[in-house]
């Protein structure tokens, strides 16, 4: 049995690409459509899509109230995407494709983009001296601690999505080859619905938790 669980690569004129951009691709490109789709014609007593994807949006609205308060409305849209696409990502296990997530460079990359917004959002509400003064409170020998602790977040929010991700994905993948005939629907239901919704709901809000720790 090949015991190999690293994203499958391509060769595509001559550049090799991996399973993981291929399907990212593919969820950012049914993210556009369904967007398109759910806009083109907005109809003021919604059904169908267009009512789905309102909730979403309501769903995510409050969580992003709730959590960071309604003066940081501006980062919904991050916070949209994000949920989005994770939730995504997260499910494509159910036919059996690597997730996007269980490919420790996915994780990383997100992780690095929301470190990047933590500082830049923390900078942008305190100002660079302010924010840079706060790495020595509450004692300036703490600083490397403090430093540490920031330096932290990223690998801490990639690990942790990644690990619980490839975990599932190696589980199922032993599952069905021990037993190919069967479906294992309860499997499913935990390790790539219910592990993943709860993934993506804690890594969204982590960093929605981080920025607004940054900005305080």
């Amino acid at each position: 049995m090949d015991t190999d669980f690293s994203p499958a690569e391509f060769d595509l004129f001559g550049i090799t690409i991996t399973e993981t951009i291929i399907t990212s691709w593919i969820i950012m490109a049914l993210l556009v459509l369904v967007s398109i789709i759910t806009t083109r014609n907005l109809q003021k007593i919604p059904s169908g899509l267009q009512n789905f994807m309102e909730a979403v949006y309501e769903g995510i609205l409050w969580l992003v109230d709730s959590t960071m308060g309604k003066e940081n409305r501006g980062f919904l849209p991050y916070m949209g995407t994000l949920t989005l696409y994770l939730a995504i990502a997260n499910l494509t296990g159910l036919i059996m494709v690597r997730p996007p997530t269980a490919d420790v460079n996915t994780t990383f990359g997100l992780a690095f983009i929301t470190f990047v917004l933590i500082h830049f959002s923390g900078m942008k509400a305190k100002g660079v001296g302010s924010y840079l003064k706060g790495f020595l409170e509450p004692m300036p020998f703490l600083l490397p601690l403090n430093l540490v602790s920031e330096i932290a977040q990223p690998f801490s929010l990639a690990f942790r999505l990644f690990g619980n991700m490839v975990g599932a994905f190696i589980i199922m993948y032993l599952i069905y080859s021990f037993a190919p005939i069967l479906i294992p629907i309860l499997p499913h239901m935990y390790f790539d619905i219910f592990a993943g919704i709860i993934q993506t709901f804690i890594f969204v809000m982590l960093t929605m938790t981080y920025i607004s720790l940054a900005k305080d």
